[in-house]
């Protein structure tokens, strides 16, 4: 018998399933692997996660496209699992199978009111400023007084991009129409609240300074908010990040009120919690309670109530996964189940030959980079598991039937009509949004060829 090359399925070309590919090449270099993707476009989060004025992160792609032109690996994208091939299909037709879907569901707000018009998950703002093909191509901006709720960097995205002027983002990749629709917003006031206290906010040292450096916004916040508790002292003492984020917010607090003339405000407040979205036919406010933080340093009601009127609300408290066709998928915490990134049943058995990387396997949390440690775990067990046992040589090839997939030469296509519109406007790259328009474009040459051939 021939032990044949290892074949390996896959699933999510973000960065979590472009790193397992690359650990996986560089542990088994013989493998060969099948990278899906539903959407036509490969990088996932990087793509349509990160905010537009955010380029440093968005030079992730540079890394990710090294691995992409690996030949031992193809890109299929445009296909979708449970619509286009099967979990199953794919354990039968391969030595084993890495789902790293990520996370692309906002967590639900269960406060009343939350329903209402013009309340709205951050996930699905994000997708719409970032150009995802499945994203609405409008977005009702029409309020000149919004709430975010969150204390993590995606509130700090979206509230910097509701307050940016467009004028602001004209050199990046952002879709024309998401311009002319954020040129003519109406918005003077961003309110964003955090439950928690100075000391426990989740944002980035690095992202929160970034508010401030805006032209024609500026940042509120009321000192009173910033007194240190026992509790705050210590996590100030402790970590030096937590003491760079009280010394901005302070120096921002220290600001003399008199002299401000922005025409746009972020108002941050913190120690506030949601407690209903008020309005009838549409939000026109949002009730909040002031918190507290106990001895253990858990945030607390004190009863007191805070009114503020406003015309949006946005949630950014948390992303989940959306459960993947064929697979075992824990409801409650919105993860696959798993045992060190093998996928397991019921029961806690390892399913053979599935695994699970990333969001969808350890929950949103972490920064791109934190795939990599997380990809090298299942990639291990992963690895072992093909040392034992035999395999024998393959030769039918399990995507031959997917003539709609996007390959690497389809996406490069895309790519360079991005390019190609950028250069027009004199920016990098304008962003396609229309999954047919990209389809076009990925096979263009495929129909030429065709038409040569008449």
């Amino acid at each position: 018998m021939t032990v044949a090359e290892p074949r390996i399925a896959i699933v999510g070309a973000g960065p979590a399933g472009i790193y397992a590919a690359d650990i996986l090449l560089g542990r088994v270099p013989t493998a060969s692997i099948d990278l899906f993707e539903k959407l036509p476009a490969p990088y996932g989060l990087v793509r349509y996660g990160v905010a537009p004025d955010h380029p440093r992160i968005r030079k992730i792609t540079d890394a990710l496209h090294e691995v992409l032109v690996n030949p031992r690996i193809r890109l299929r994208c445009n296909v979708e699992i449970g619509v286009d091939i099967e979990i199953d299909e794919l354990r039968a037709a391969y030595d084993g199978v890495i789902v790293a879907t990520g996370a692309d569901l906002d967590v639900a707000l269960d406060i009343p009111g939350i329903d209402l018009p013009g309340s709205f998950g951050a996930a699905d703002f994000v997708f719409w400023y970032d150009g995802h093909p499945d994203a609405p191509r409008t977005w009702p901006l029409d309020a000149d007084a919004v709430a975010v709720l969150g204390a993590g960097n995606v509130a700090l995205d979206v509230t910097r991009i509701l307050a940016k002027h467009a004028s602001a983002l004209t050199h990046t990749d952002t879709p024309d129409a998401v311009l002319d629709q954020l040129a003519a917003s109406p918005l003077r006031d961003v309110h964003l609240f955090a439950r928690r206290g100075p000391a426990d906010v989740r944002f980035s040292a690095m992202e929160l300074r970034e508010l401030a450096e805006q032209d024609d916004v500026e940042v509120v916040v009321d000192p009173e908010e910033l007194q240190l508790d026992a509790h705050a002292e210590r996590m100030v003492a402790q970590f030096s990040q937590r003491r760079i984020i009280v010394r901005t917010l302070t120096e921002w607090a220290a600001r003399d009120r008199t002299e401000r003339a922005a025409s746009r405000r972020i108002h941050l407040h913190l120690r506030q919690r949601p407690v209903r979205v008020l309005g009838t036919d549409r939000v026109t406010g949002i009730e909040m309670e002031r918190t507290a933080s106990d001895e253990l340093g858990r945030m607390v009601g004190t009863g007191e109530m805070l009114r503020y009127d406003v015309g949006a609300v946005y949630r950014a408290v948390g992303y989940r996964s959306t459960p993947v066709p064929g697979m075992p998928f824990d409801l409650d915490r919105g993860v696959v189940p798993h045992a060190e990134g093998r996928v397991v049943d019921a029961e806690g058995a390892p399913i053979p030959r599935l695994y699970a990387t990333g969001w969808i396997k350890r929950g949103p949390v972490g920064l791109i980079g934190s795939t990599k440690s997380d990809a090298a775990q299942t990639v291990a067990h992963l690895v072992d598991d093909l040392a034992a046992v035999e395999r024998e040589t393959r030769d039918d090839d399990p995507v031959a039937h997917l003539a709609h997939a996007v390959d690497l030469d389809g996406w490069l296509r895309i790519d360079a009509a991005e390019r190609g519109a950028g250069a027009e406007r004199g920016r990098e790259r304008t962003k396609l949004v229309d999954r047919a328009e990209m389809l076009a474009h990925a096979k263009q040459e495929q129909k030429q060829m065709m038409e040569a051939g008449r």
